[in-house]
Parts: structure tokens; C-alpha cells; sequence
């Protein structure tokens, strides 16, 4: 059996490689929901921090940058929201909305809007584009994740930047050069097939 796949071509990410429907839509985003969810159960707690290591973020932003903006933005809404509902896939199994780590998951959704956005604009494509697009989808997640983890604990903004930042560096340096390798490998190969 094989399976149609579109031609490339500027202004697409992978994702609009499939042939277009609603239902390859809806699939695409159910399915970077449960990849983010399940990606989260890879956990590490960190001594010293409410937030353990995952590989939540690193999921988060590979659904944006292969399913774009509009549909990695959904993506992340429905992770938040059936998260949020008590469905047990946050990190380390968690779920609701009270959680010092929460301000990361909305932080996701931010991220993996823009970091869709600049692979519909190629930064997807080479190597050297896809790691400062990474680098920014995690900055984003930061700017949110941290303050709302000092406001939920009551730490101080150094406080957080401790335990919320400084010990996940080295781990999303590592995830950059994962995506920095990915993400272009697979247009590579689309292109070679194509």
C-alpha cells in the first residue's frame, strides 16, 4: 500500500505533505496531543525543583514545527485542556491546573504556535535555522513557565530561575541538537523521495 504525498513547496511545513482533509487535521492534532502527553512521562525529577525534567517540551515544539501555527496551537489546547479535565498525562502523571509547573504547558502553547509559524517560513529546513528555532520555542516556554512557577510557590524570581531554569539548560541544549538534526533530515528525505 502506499501512501500519496505532496510535492514541497514554499510556505509548507511537514504536515501539509498529507493530502489535505478535516479528518487528517483532527488525526494530526490528536496525535501531537498524545505525543506530548506520553513524551511527558519521560521524567527526571530535579532535586531541589517542583519541575522535573521531560521530554514534554521537546514534543511540544516537534508539533509545532511539523504541524504549523494553527495546528500545533490546537494541539497543545486540547493537551492543556484534557490535562486540565483530570486526565492524568501532565508530567510524572499529574493533571489539572494547580501545579507549579502548569505556566510551562501554557507556555508550550505559545511556543509551538511560533515555532509553526517559522517552519511555514522555512526555519524548519536547515540546520542552523531549526536550532535557533528550538532555542526560541524554549525561551518562550520560560518566559511563561518560570514567573507562573515563582507566583504558584512564592518564590523569588532568583528562586525560580534556580529551580525552574538554570538545571534544564544542558538538557534543552541536547533537544535543540536532536531537533537541529530531525527536522531537516526528514526534508531531506522528502526532497530526495519527491
Amino acid at each position: 500500500m502506499t501512501t500519496a504525498v505532496a510535492p514541497a513547496r514554499p510556505g509548507q511545513v511537514l504536515a501539509d505533505l498529507l493530502p489535505a482533509s478535516r479528518v487528517r487535521d483532527a488525526v494530526l492534532v490528536a496525535g501531537g496531543a498524545a505525543l506530548t502527553g506520553v513524551a511527558a512521562q519521560i521524567a527526571v525529577p530535579v532535586p531541589g525543583s517542583p519541575v522535573p525534567v521531560t521530554g514534554q517540551t521537546f514534543a511540544a515544539l516537534l508539533v509545532g514545527t511539523a504541524l504549523g501555527a494553527r495546528r500545533g496551537l490546537l494541539s497543545l489546547a486540547v493537551y492543556a485542556v484534557v490535562g486540565m479535565a483530570g486526565v492524568p498525562w501532565f508530567a510524572e502523571g499529574g493533571s489539572g491546573a494547580s501545579a507549579p509547573s502548569f505556566g510551562y504547558i501554557l507556555g508550550m502553547l505559545l511556543a509551538a504556535t511560533v515555532v509553526g509559524a517559522l517552519a511555514r517560513r522555512g526555519a524548519d529546513r536547515s540546520v542552523l535555522r531549526m536550532a535557533g528555532t528550538m532555542l526560541l520555542g524554549e525561551a518562550i516556554t520560560y518566559a511563561v513557565g518560570v514567573p507562573y512557577l515563582a507566583l504558584a510557590t512564592g518564590m523569588t524570581a532568583t528562586q525560580a530561575i534556580a529551580a525552574g531554569l538554570t538545571p534544564f539548560l544542558l538538557g534543552d541544549a541536547l533537544k535543540a541538537v536532536l531537533a537541529m538534526g530531525l527536522l531537516p533530515a526528514a526534508w531531506k528525505l522528502v526532497h530526495r523521495e519527491g
